[in-house]
């Protein structure tokens, strides 16, 4: 496994390769299904995470983002939600049937059966399969949010009892 050390000043270090690389090159490692592993320097502990996240970051920031605005906001309120891992298996299984999916197809182009009407019945049942996922997700993100919602619905009827329960209590005390 390829190891890469993160330094205090930001950068990071290739051990395989003994120099500084940056967020792109790691991105290129990624894009070569490499193994990899970036480590803090100072502590060894593993921030591979956080690397990931800084290169989708620089993704999402560039002409094509992948995330909506909207599904970003959806994301953020299952960190909080009690669906979270739930929502996190949901999103790691669908990435792994669509990852499948595209190396299906890539074989299919790699042994030009790209215009044969069998490889047309593949590309549709694709094509279905990613929009019912599609849907499916949708029917998802609806039925969390709509607990979101009620949950919050319900705790904003509590608090207004509770003010009307207050002033009644004060009526009564004249």
């Amino acid at each position: 496994m390829r190891v890469i050390k993160k330094y205090p000043n930001r950068r990071l270090y290739d051990t395989e390769k003994s120099s500084y690389i940056t967020l792109s090159q790691v991105h290129d490692i990624i894009r070569t299904n490499q193994d990899f592993k970036v480590v803090d320097a100072e502590t060894g502990e593993d921030i591979t995470r956080s690397i990931l996240i800084q290169i989708i970051i620089e993704q999402e920031n560039s002409e094509n983002p992948i995330f909506t605005t909207d599904m970003l906001t959806k994301f953020i309120r299952f960190y909080d939600d009690a669906a979270q891992s739930l929502f996190g298996e949901f999103l790691e299984k669908n990435m792994q049937i669509f990852t499948e999916q595209q190396k299906r197809f890539q074989q299919q182009v790699v042994e030009g059966l790209i215009d044969s009407p069998v490889t047309r019945m593949m590309q549709d049942a694709t094509e279905r399969n990613l929009q019912m996922w599609k849907d499916m997700q949708q029917r998802f993100f609806d039925l969390a949010t709509l607990g979101v919602r009620t949950a919050a619905a319900t705790s904003a009827a509590e608090t207004e009892d509770e003010k009307s329960g207050d002033a009644k209590s004060k009526k009564k005390r004249k």
